[in-house]
């Protein structure tokens, strides 16, 4: 076996879903080049993520913070700067907008708009607990990892793993294919009563808006499918962590719409996105343990 292949088989499927996406990008930022203004920059940045994702890896069994870095921080990293790339990138492959068929999906089912309808339950301090529910989609799939490692978990957690970066590529591959700007910028003339907090909600919506900018990602519905997913995975490999999850899920998935970010079609969407994300996610693994298991016999 050469060099190359040995380094091929130390990759879990997580390094190599997370290296495809990568490579998928830069070839779809190549293809469309002339309409890209940042596109040398996304290239590099998509590069200097696999030469890492490569690097990292010559060190992980070292342990200590490479290990970590490998197991928790570089993971993170490339959900969140992939992430903020594809303000960069969405519009300019895909310009046309899926708003309008998202809305009336929503009226044909509700017979009328679903935030405009939940403005009749609204308050500040439901406000603020939605805002704060909302806003624990970008822990809850940590605090999963750092469960499983901390109990020695290493099988599980590597699943674990995958099938979440696998679940957030997907729903990447959604807003680059189905782009959606939400309900809280293309209804918000519709709406008659302005979302308000008691003390938390427009600090965080204000930070939430910074960091995450404009995307396009509204469908699917990332924060369902995600935190569907993380569910799951709790129920299979940490039963008790699954019922501490369930209600923060659950209030985080009625948060993306009484919070204006969603439409309740993009939640339909997540929870599709889950059954894929699991169906193929635990095939692919499946079959990458049985390669492995060929390999180390031969």
């Amino acid at each position: 076996m050469g060099r190359i292949g040995r380094i091929i088989l130390k990759l879990r499927p997580a390094d190599i879903v997370t290296i495809l996406f990568l490579l998928f990008l830069s070839v779809l930022t190549l293809i469309f080049y002339p309409y890209i203004p940042k596109a040398p920059f996304l290239i590099s940045l998509y590069s200097i993520f696999i030469i890492v994702q490569f690097i990292i890896m010559r060190f992980k069994d070292n342990g200590g913070f490479m290990g970590l870095f490998y197991d928790l921080i570089f993971p993170i990293l490339c959900v969140l700067v992939i992430f903020d790339s594809l303000e960069w990138l969405v519009h300019y492959v895909n310009p046309e907008d899926i708003d309008p068929i998202l809305i009336r999906l929503d009226y044909l089912i509700f017979n009328n708009h679903p935030t405009i309808i939940l403005e009749r339950i609204m308050s500040p301090l439901l406000t603020d607990i939605l805002q704060i529910a909302y806003s624990t989609y970008y822990f809850i799939p940590i605090s999963l990892g750092v469960v499983l490692l901390l109990n020695n978990q290493r099988e599980e957690f590597n699943r674990t793993l995958f099938l979440i970066l696998f679940c957030f590529y997907l729903s990447y591959l959604g807003y680059i294919l189905m782009p959606a700007l939400g309900p809280r910028f293309t209804i918000s003339h519709l709406q008659t009563t302005e979302l308000q907090g008691l003390f938390i909600a427009e600090p965080l919506q204000k930070l939430l808006n910074k960091l995450e900018g404009i995307k396009r990602d509204a469908f699917p519905s990332g924060h369902t499918a995600v935190a569907v997913t993380v569910l799951y995975l709790a129920y299979r490999f940490k039963k008790r962590f699954f019922w501490i999850l369930l209600p923060i899920v659950s209030a985080l998935i009625f948060s993306t719409v009484y919070c204006r970010y969603h439409y309740v079609v993009d939640i339909i969407a997540g929870f599709g996105l889950t059954l894929l994300t699991i169906f193929l996610g635990e095939w692919y693994y499946e079959w990458w343990l049985k390669g492995q298991s060929r390999s180390l016999n031969n």
